[in-house]
């Protein structure tokens, strides 16, 4: 079990970073580095609710993909895209869930070079458990206050759009 430090290390490397004469980028570098740490700390405890459903984030993040769209299938081709990772992160994720049983490959009916992906009844069922268990003991539970989620969802989206994300 880890113990909190006594002190903020990101605060002491933005001390740090102006002792050194870096002080216009000690803030920016501080708040990115709060970020990617912030980051760490919610993607564990995200994982540690999916682990008794044998699911990782990336995997969970396919079936709930999955599970939103109207055929509960979609090409691989455009999972990527709306998932913003790599065709191969992809691929691998569903090579994992072929294995457990949650999805189906085959391929697209009008397009020979696609690959469709399906969710199957179980996937369609741990998808939902999940989710429950995420809502449950996660989102509804993030440590961000009302306030403090409107602020990071404008913040960062804008961010994201300035960095052509969307």
């Amino acid at each position: 079990m880890n113990h909190p430090l006594s002190r903020d290390p990101i605060a002491e490397a933005q001390r740090n970073w102006e002792r050194q004469g870096w002080e216009p980028t000690a803030a920016p570098m501080a708040a990115i580095t709060a970020i990617m740490r912030t980051q760490q700390i919610l993607l564990l405890r995200i994982e540690n609710v999916l682990k008794p459903f044998g699911l990782k984030f990336a995997r969970y993040e396919l079936l709930a993909l999955l599970g939103f769209s109207k055929l509960g299938k979609l090409p691989m081709n455009k999972a990527s895209a709306l998932l913003q990772v790599h065709p191969t992160s992809v691929t691998n994720a569903v090579d994992r869930l072929e294995e457990s049983g949650f999805v189906l490959r085959s391929p697209q009916p009008t397009d020979g070079r696609a690959t469709l992906i399906e969710l199957t009844p179980a996937g369609r069922s741990v998808v939902k458990r999940a989710t429950a268990a995420l809502n449950e003991e996660i989102f509804s539970q993030s440590g961000f206050g009302t306030d403090d989620v409107h602020t990071l969802i404008d913040v960062l989206g804008r961010f994201r759009s300035h960095s052509g994300d969307f």
